[in-house]
């Protein structure tokens, strides 16, 4: 089922989600309609609170238009060890129509449970590397616009508001 993706400022997308204890068949359910919803949206991750669910489950598919699917499922992901720099635009589906250059490791390991509660390695880098620290960052309660200088967050704190003041 695809869900609806909240969108900045809601105070859900700050909080931080809890740890998955045990794989349900809910948490099954959660992660079909979190595929769904990001290949539908369309998106190269997901984490569950931006569907408004406070569980620790990622999300994501780099894989290009005319590749075959290339999904990970990440329950409890942390990252174990990150290096080098990266300096990439990166947008967000709870951050519709903006995007700006973030900082982010260059490369990471990241270890999680799959949905059989395997634990699984992954080594990034690059954009996958930049995918796992974004959508774990939403597991934190934190977005990207929260890795921007002052100046650059209020440009984009000013704007959102502009923009949520003309859909009233």
């Amino acid at each position: 089922m695809i869900r609806t993706i909240l969108t900045y400022p809601n105070p859900l997308l700050k909080k931080k989600s809890a740890p998955v204890t045990v794989i349900t068949e809910a948490t099954r359910e959660l992660v079909r309609d979190m595929v769904e919803t990001m290949y539908d949206a369309p998106g190269v991750g997901l984490a569950a609170p931006q569907i408004g669910v406070l569980q620790r489950v990622i999300v994501i598919d780099i894989s290009g238009k005319n590749e075959p699917p290339e999904l990970i499922v990440a329950i409890n992901p942390v990252i174990v060890h990150a290096e080098g720099e990266a300096y990439e635009e990166e947008g967000c589906l709870s951050v519709p129509d903006y995007a700006a250059n973030v900082k982010r490791h260059a490369a990471v390991i990241v270890k999680a449970l799959d949905l059989d509660g395997a634990e699984r390695t992954w080594h990034a880098e690059e954009l996958l590397a930049i995918a796992f620290q974004h959508e774990i960052d939403h597991l934190e309660g934190i977005l990207f616009v929260d890795h921007l200088s002052a100046l650059k967050r209020e440009i984009f704190q000013r704007k959102a508001r502009k923009a949520a003041e003309e859909k009233r």
